[in-house]
Order: structure tokens, then C-alpha cells, then sequence
């Protein structure tokens, strides 16, 4: 039983992780948008695939492109740091592991956008329109990095190590229960 719920708490982590990862970065666009006079258009979070944000009028591309990686990292670690400050007995180590997702992921895309370039992905965007291919590097690498520092030490939480298997129940259950409301919400709000 350990074990199923081992498993249960990491691949619904990872799940959650991904979908409010996507959500998270989708929403630097669109803050960086509207910070720079942007009008959008649309933003797409499907259940399955990659998130894209859409602007009718897009004065500041380099900068909304750069606006879904940086805020994309920003937010999450701002939402650590402030529940570390004031809610000590929250589950904390839930939000270290997204928000060293959230690095991890933003980093190694942009990172992958300087080595495969030519899309019209972010990274495409960011040297279109002026970015160089040494800043999506140093960012990837700087962000990579600090993901992986926060995840360090992480393991114990997730049944890895001297835990050997055993998580907490409660956590396992709801970490499952947020990933399958979110999924339905996404559900709904793409069909």
C-alpha cells in the first residue's frame, strides 16, 4: 500500500505540477501584456499539449515573450517565500517542488529555444525580436539550477531514501483530488 500511494503522490505531482506550471506561465504573458499595452486575444490551457496566449495588438513582443518564463519563475517562488514567512505549518515542501517545476521547466524551454532555433515558440520570439541566444542560455542555466537546488532534500517527502516508500495519506489524496479537479476545470473551459 506504500507504495501505490508513493506512486499516486509523485505522478499526480507531477501532473498538477505541469498543468499550473502552463497556467503560471500563460499568466506572465498575459501580465506582461498588459503591462506593455498589449490587447490579447485568447489564452489556450489544454489538458493535453502546450498552452499558447494569443494578442491582437502586441507593441512590446520581445518583452511579453520574455513575460511567460520570468514571471513564470517569479510567481511561483514569491507564492513559496510568502508561505514560508506566514504559514510554517503548511505543507510547504509541496510548494518548494512546484515552484523548482516551474524553474525547471521555464528554464530548460528557453534554454532548448537557444539550441533548436527558428520556432515560433518563445524562444523564437525572444531572438526575433532583438533577444540574443547567450541570454536564453544564461537563463535556462541560472533557472535549471535554482529548480534543482530547490528540490534537493525533496525526496524524503516523496517516499525516496531512508522513507523507503511511506508518504503522508492525507497529502498523497489531495494532491490527487486537486489534480483531477483542475484537469476538469480545463476540461470544460477547452471544449
Amino acid at each position: 500500500m506504500d507504495r501505490c500511494l508513493q506512486a499516486l503522490l509523485m505522478f499526480s505531482t507531477v501532473g498538477l505540477s505541469w498543468l499550473m506550471m502552463l497556467a503560471v506561465h500563460e499568466s506572465g504573458h498575459v501580465l506582461q501584456g498588459w503591462l506593455t499595452g498589449a490587447t490579447l486575444a485568447g489564452v489556450y490551457l489544454p489538458l493535453f499539449g502546450i498552452s499558447r496566449t494569443d494578442f491582437t495588438i502586441n507593441p512590446h513582443p520581445l518583452l511579453v515573450a520574455w513575460g511567460g518564463a520570468l514571471w513564470g519563475c517569479v510567481l511561483p517562488l514569491a507564492i513559496l517565500a510568502a508561505v514560508r514567512c506566514f504559514a510554517a505549518k503548511c505543507r510547504v515542501y509541496l510548494l518548494a517542488w512546484f515552484a523548482g517545476f516551474c524553474l525547471v521547466a521555464n528554464g530548460a524551454y528557453l534554454l532548448g529555444s537557444a539550441i533548436l532555433t527558428g520556432g515560433a515558440d518563445d524562444g523564437g520570439v525572444i531572438l526575433q525580436h532583438g533577444g540574443s541566444r547567450w541570454q536564453l542560455c544564461a537563463f535556462g542555466i541560472v533557472a535549471v539550477a535554482a529548480g534543482l537546488y530547490l528540490w534537493n532534500g525533496l525526496g524524503l517527502y516523496f517516499g525516496l531514501g531512508p522513507s523507503r516508500g511511506r508518504v503522508d495519506r492525507r497529502t498523497a489524496v489531495g494532491v490527487t483530488c486537486a489534480l483531477l479537479v483542475i484537469a476538469c476545470v480545463q476540461l470544460l473551459l477547452t471544449s
